[in-house]
Parts: C-alpha cells; structure tokens; sequence
C-alpha cells in the first residue's frame, strides 16, 4: 500500500466555471409547493443558487479542510482519499468511520475534535481514538472504480487493508448511510482485527427469519414502516440503483441540478422539522455539495446503489457479525429497526435511544454521537 500526503487544490477555471454555471441557470415552474412534497422547493433553491454564486466563498472552506491531515493511499490500484487524525490520551483506539450518500469525509468534521481529544472538551482522555476517515471510492477526492463489482463488501475489504497498511493490528469501525453497510462489511472481511463495530444506521440488509411466524410485533411493524418509506421516500434510490449512468449525465452537467438533488435528502432525513436551514448552514450544505461538484464524482457514488443490486446481500439469514455491536439510533432516522431485529444478527451490546437528530447525526449532533461512541468503545479497549 502506498501512502502519500494529500491537499485539496481546485484550480480557479472549475470556480470561474461553476459560477458560469449558475449565472446561466434556466429555472423550471413550480406548483404551490411550500411543505416540498412534490420535491426541492423553487424559491428556497434560487436562494441558496444565490449564495453559492454570490457569497459561497470555496476558498475559504478549502484553506479549512486543508487544515485536517489527509492522505492517498493506492490499495489494490485504486486511490483511496483519507483523513488520518491522531488522537491525544494514554492509548487511542484506532477507528475508522465512514459516510454514505450523499454526504462525504466532510460530515465528520465536528466530531473528530471530541473523539480524538475528548480531555479538550470535557471528557476522559482514555476514550481517545486515531482516526481513520476515508472517501468511498468513487466519492468526493477518492479514485472512481474503472469497472464494476465494488460493492460494500469489497470496500470492507480495502478499508481492512487499510488499516493494516497504516499498521494497525486491532481497531474499531464506524458508520451511518452507506457506512453502516461498509462497516458491517469490515466487520465480515476482518472479524479477527475488528474490536467492534457501531452504528448510527442500520441498513436493510438484516433478513427477517425464513418463517415470517417468529417476527416480533415490533419487526412485523418495521417491516410495514420500510414499505411505506420506500414508496414515499425511495424513488431515488430505485433509480440509483437501476440506471445511475442516465441520472448521471443531469447531475454531472448541471449545479442547480446536483444541489436540487443533494439539498432534499438533508432537508427530508435529517430532524429539522423541514426546515433545513435550522440544523445545517449554507456553507455547510454548500461546501458538501461543491465537493460532488468538483470532482465530478456524483455519478460514480450512485453506481454504489447498483454496485448493492447486483451483489449477493452481506447478510443472510443464519449468519451473524461476530465482533460486538453497538446502536445509536436517532429518533429522526430514515427507517429504524428494532432491537430484536439487530440482535438476529449482531451481537448488541449497547443500544442508545437518542433524544434528537437524524440520518446525518455526526453532522447534526455531534456531541451526541461522539458521546455514544466512546461510550461503546470504553468496554473494549
């Protein structure tokens, strides 16, 4: 594996040419729409297009990233874009987290202060963990897979050769959306090496039993709640995960298209009473979605929903994730499993009900979820 310092430079013609972009935007009608049933509302997006031609300052945010310590490591040919953050106490757990669509590295910028130097900001020095935060290929500054066939299994894979490479022989694994799967794929791949793993999402890959008969009340209800998600709520991913090339080609020309697209799951997912504004700021959203911008990367991140479809599932009925579990689970979560759920296949040893957040809890509450963190990962050092 190599490994080599990396530093986010976009050149000022990608900048000059967003904001070309943006000037020429040709708008579409609207009708009344002020709850966004019918998707992105029209005027609250001409504001934010405003901001980010006018006072998004990309530099800025850039400078700011630049200020984390980041790496690219190439593992089995491919680049893998990481954040490598050392933490401060007697013993730091090594930890790799993940994130999921259609969020990046960036979601974690406010809990890697409290979990790699928890004594700085009220906590035990002794829950200090080293950071490992990588890009999923094919998403924001890592390499795009060249053919298909890396799913989440595989990326469980390279993360544990990543951390092999970077030496660590015994870690914990992290993540929500999309890095709940990799992380329980980690935890498949690595099971010797792997302290434990948890989650603040738990994806639909868990199978009921064979005989419907043994479901709990409570699974019977979330399976009934999945369903009606997925008719509400799951256009998307149904078209990510049948035919990203040609979803593709709209969001890779178009900047209002991408941000139209991005903005609603942060507005719909997260606990923010529909207002998305009152949990993430403009820059926030903005700097998440210039990235995807940039690199040009949107397309390669929804062929993961493809990547899913063909894949045989990680999970079948009878087999278990041996290393320990634990289970955040945010009261605003897209689609929350319950307990008896998890435990036919993890082994639960923590489970938090949370008072407030939603899918993107490390950007909504990082206080929160960095807490549960160490508070699971305190029993298995």
């Amino acid at each position: 594996m190599h490994v080599r310092p990396y530093r986010i430079g976009i050149n000022d013609d990608a900048i000059a040419d967003l904001h070309s972009r943006l000037d020429r935007t040709r708008w579409p009608d609207e009708i009344n729409d002020d709850d966004g049933g019918w998707g992105t509302n029209l005027p609250w997006l001409q504001g934010l297009a405003r901001y980010w031609r006018n006072e998004f300052d990309w530099r800025t945010q850039e400078a700011r990233l630049n200020t984390l310590p980041q790496f690219m490591a190439t593992i089995d040919g491919l680049d893998i874009h990481f954040v490598h953050v050392r933490g401060k106490g007697p013993d730091p757990l090594p930890l790799i987290i993940t994130h999921g669509w259609p969020g990046s590295f960036i979601e974690f910028e406010k809990v890697i202060p409290l979990l790699s130097d928890p004594a700085a900001h009220g906590g035990d020095a002794a829950d200090a963990f080293d950071l490992v935060i990588p890009s999923l290929p094919g998403y924001g500054f890592s390499g795009r897979p060249s053919q298909s066939g890396t799913g989440p299994a595989q990326i469980g894979t390279l993360w544990a050769k990543l951390m092999a490479g970077l030496g660590y022989g015994r870690y914990g694994a992290q993540g929500g959306d999309w890095g709940a799967a990799v992380t329980t794929a980690v935890a498949l791949a690595d099971a010797e090496h792997v302290a434990g793993i948890h989650q603040n999402f738990i994806f639909r890959m868990p199978q009921p039993p064979v005989d419907a008969a043994e479901l709990t009340e409570a699974e019977r209800a979330y399976i009934a709640e999945v369903a009606h998600w997925v008719d509400v709520e799951g256009g998307y991913a149904h078209i990510q995960g049948t035919r990203p090339q040609t979803l593709g080609y709209a969001l890779t020309d178009t900047p209002i298209g991408l941000a139209g697209w991005i903005a609603e799951k942060f507005r719909v997912w997260s606990d923010c009473g529909g207002d998305v504004e009152a949990v993430f700021t403009k820059d926030e959203l903005l700097t998440n979605i210039s990235i995807y911008w940039f690199t040009g990367n949107i397309t390669s991140s929804l062929r993961l929903y493809k990547e899913r479809a063909l894949a045989p599932p990680l999970i079948v009925p009878g087999r278990r994730v041996l290393p320990p579990f634990g289970h955040a689970r945010f009261p605003k979560e897209i689609t929350r499993p319950p307990r008896a759920w998890a435990e036919r296949i993890y082994d639960v040893r923590h489970w938090t009900e949370m008072p407030r957040g939603g899918h993107f809890a490390a950007m909504e509450q990082p206080a929160l979820l960095a807490k549960d963190i160490c508070a699971f990962f305190r029993k298995l050092r």
